[in-house]
């Protein structure tokens, strides 16, 4: 399923999540697009096996605490960097009005981390050692938190939807927490395959990177939501009757 929008409109312009979208696609264009990808990758990429002090790829970077920070920031495709942006557009927007400029920044950072580490902890101890020499990077753990944070502070919300079928994109509406929901248990079920069934499986993905920043978002919004008293705003369009 591909989010179009969601009917929850925005109570002021989403100043960091644009300056989000714009850092990774400056970053994206910039900086990977400008120089052989396996350069930028080996100096800016998290490899789980430099946290395990195991790693002896070339051009390393500044080490694991800055890599942690920096691959949020990095994308290994065109698909890859649009499809998280588009995410980031649609839930952020939402999740920074209910945290406010300060809070947003700070809770998105977190949720990188958590993300990541939660992938490094399944990668070091349930992967092989060329397991944690794969560079993972890209936002989607940092999005994975803002999608955990959007499911518990605007349960209400409606997403416009494409599916596919075949080679035939259908649009319909579903609950936010019904595309969000089945958006979870899709990492939920593709993280248990690859740790079962690891080469059949393996499809580049860091699903567990996904599960962590996601349940980092459900456990953790409430201390990153405004204080009570400003209610959320009303959906822009009515419950569908269907």
């Amino acid at each position: 399923m591909i989010p179009i929008k969601d009917n929850i409109p925005t109570q002021r312009f989403p100043v960091v999540t644009v300056t989000l979208i714009g850092l990774n696609a400056a970053i994206w264009l910039l900086y990977e697009r400008a120089q052989p990808t396996d350069s930028s990758v080996s100096q800016s990429a998290w490899f789980p096996c430099d946290y395990a002090g195991t790693c002896r790829h070339p051009d390393a970077g500044p080490g694991w605490p800055i890599d942690a920070f920096t691959s949020m920031f990095m994308h290994g495709s065109w698909i890859h960097i649009i499809g998280n942006m588009l995410f980031l557009w649609i839930f952020g927007n939402n999740v920074e009005d209910s945290m406010g400029r300060i809070r947003f920044p700070i809770f998105y950072l977190a949720a990188g981390l958590a993300a990541t580490s939660l992938q490094t902890w399944v990668t070091l101890h349930w992967g092989t050692p060329e397991d944690a020499t794969i560079p993972n990077l890209g936002a989607s753990g940092a999005i994975a938190g803002v999608l955990g944070a959007y499911f518990l502070t605007y349960p209400q919300a409606r997403v416009l939807t494409f599916v596919i079928l075949v080679v035939i994109f259908i649009p319909f509406e579903v609950p936010a927490v019904v595309f969000l929901g089945v958006w979870f248990l899709f990492q939920l079920w593709q993280g248990g395959f690859s740790l079962l069934a690891p080469a059949a499986g393996s499809s580049g993905v860091a699903f567990f990177a996904h599960i962590g920043g996601f349940l980092f978002g459900v456990l953790t919004v409430w201390l990153f939501r405004k204080r009570p008293g400003s209610q959320p705003p009303t959906p822009a369009w009515p419950r569908s009757e269907a």
